[in-house]
Parts: structure tokens; C-alpha cells; sequence
């Protein structure tokens, strides 16, 4: 697509998505890039804010899955960081779908954007259900699937895809290609039945639309050029409080919280 082509950020253009170099450079923009960094930002307090809530405030081990570029350290300096790719600044590789934890020894899970890129889903929720304490539990940050994110999802990215109709169980080409930005549509709500029947010991506590979108879409990300000056800010966070009531319509992300039963 020309349009995704001129707003695609140059130093990330021509970067192996399946890389080192994705994370290093996808850091480095989120750092650089101020109108990111905040959504970055709370994002992660919407997940300490997700853990308190539903996990309780009690001390235990925490993980964060897929971190790649995360900057959650600074947020939460305790979490140790995980990924399948090995990189500087990581604390440990991990397969979230075989996961080095003894059983019942975290208290939470906490993943942004990686969800979607699990080739089975199911073998991560048995793994949160094996390694998480009664209690705990995991709680992501994926695309949404109302109108908006069905929308632009489709058109975004080259490398993944937004299919609502597709399998749950992929074979993806590497740790970022051929990715259903809709898995969590999937599992959550279009296999809701099959979860529950599955993993009758994780609770879906919620699901919630994030209102960040707008400051999301003008930012860029860190895939693409952003729109306008940082001076926007304020407007933006203005735009998106006005428009808070229409949010499952236009999210283009959502917070899931699976909590372990207790026995």
C-alpha cells in the first residue's frame, strides 16, 4: 500500500521484523518519541493497576512475556523481563508456551502486543494455568476487535493480518511475521466455550477497550511517522476523553485479565 509506505518511519522501513535490530531500533523510537512513550507508559500502569485490582497487593514473582522493546522496568523495576529473542537488557529467554517456572510460583504474567503472536495460545493459558498461584494470573494488552481496530488492523501491517474467521492454532514464520492481530477476538470471544471448557480454573475477569487510541494513531507508534507536534498532547487527551463513551466502538486495544481460582 503507497499510504503505509510514506508514513512508514524510515529508520524501521527496511528492518527484519524477525530481528535484533526490530527491538533495538523499536526502543530507541520509544524513547525518542514523547507521544509514545506516554501511551507506552499507561499502558503500564494500566496493568499494575489490573494486578492490584484483581490479583491482590501481596509480594510475588512477575514476568513480563514478549518484552522486546518494553521500557516496564521503570514502572515495575521487580518484573524480570522475557522474550524469544535474545537482547541486551534482557533478563531471561523464554518460550511463553514453555515457560522455565515451577508450578504455581508467579503471581503475574503481564504481555503487550505479544499475545497475537503465539502460535497456539492454548499451550501459553496451560502454562498460565500451571505456573500462576491461586490468585494470580496473567494480564494482557492485544488488539481490540470492534469497528475501528477491524478497520485499520486490516490495513496496517504487511507482515500480520486481522482475520476474525482464522484458526486459533497458526504456523507462524518467525517470532513477529504472519501474526492474527485477532487471536484474542478468537479465544476470548468467538472460542469462549472452548476456554472455558479447557481452563475451568482461569477466571476472564475482564476485558476492557483502552481509550488511548487517538494519541496512539497520531503518534505512530513505532512503525510509523507521527502526525502531529507533541504540542497536541493536550488536545488529544481532550479529543479522547470526549469521545470515552464510544470506546468499544473505536478502541483499537483492550486489557484482558485471566485470574487463577482459588481451590
Amino acid at each position: 500500500m503507497g499510504i503505509r509506505r510514506l508514513l512508514m518511519d524510515p529508520r524501521v522501513a527496511t528492518v527484519n521484523v524477525d530481528s535484533v535490530d526490530r527491538i533495538i531500533q523499536h526502543r530507541e523510537l520509544l524513547v525518542r518519541k514523547r507521544m509514545i512513550r506516554e501511551v507506552f507508559f499507561e499502558l503500564y500502569e494500566l496493568l499494575a493497576d489490573m494486578e492490584r485490582e484483581h490479583f491482590g497487593r501481596e509480594e510475588g514473582k512477575r514476568i513480563e512475556i514478549g518484552s522486546g522493546s518494553s521500557l516496564l522496568n521503570a514502572v515495575m523495576p521487580d518484573v524480570e523481563l522475557t522474550d524469544v529473542i535474545a537482547y541486551e537488557g534482557l533478563d531471561r529467554v523464554v518460550d511463553a508456551m514453555d515457560m522455565p517456572y515451577g508450578d504455581e510460583s508467579l503471581k503475574a504474567i503481564f504481555g503487550v502486543h505479544c499475545f497475537h503472536h503465539l502460535p497456539d495460545p492454548y499451550k501459553f493459558l496451560s502454562e498460565v494455568r500451571r505456573v500462576c498461584r491461586p490468585g494470580g494470573g496473567a494480564v494482557l494488552i492485544d488488539p481490540y476487535y470492534g469497528p475501528a481496530a477491524s478497520f485499520i488492523f486490516k490495513r496496517l501491517f504487511n507482515n500480520e493480518y486481522f482475520d476474525k474467521s482464522a484458526p486459533a492454532i497458526v504456523e507462524l514464520h518467525g517470532p513477529m511475521s504472519d501474526a492474527n492481530q485477532a487471536l484474542s477476538y478468537v479465544v476470548f470471544k468467538r472460542e469462549r466455550a472452548r476456554f472455558d471448557s479447557l481452563f475451568p480454573e482461569l477466571e476472564l475477569v475482564g476485558m476492557q477497550p483502552i481509550r488511548n487510541y487517538v494519541r496512539y494513531l497520531v503518534s505512530g507508534g513505532v512503525n510509523f511517522r507521527q502526525l502531529l507536534p507533541d504540542a497536541s498532547i493536550p488536545l488529544l487527551r481532550a479529543i479522547e476523553t470526549a469521545l470515552s463513551p464510544m470506546r468499544r466502538l473505536l478502541a483499537l486495544h483492550h486489557v484482558i485479565v485471566l485470574r487463577k481460582r482459588a481451590r
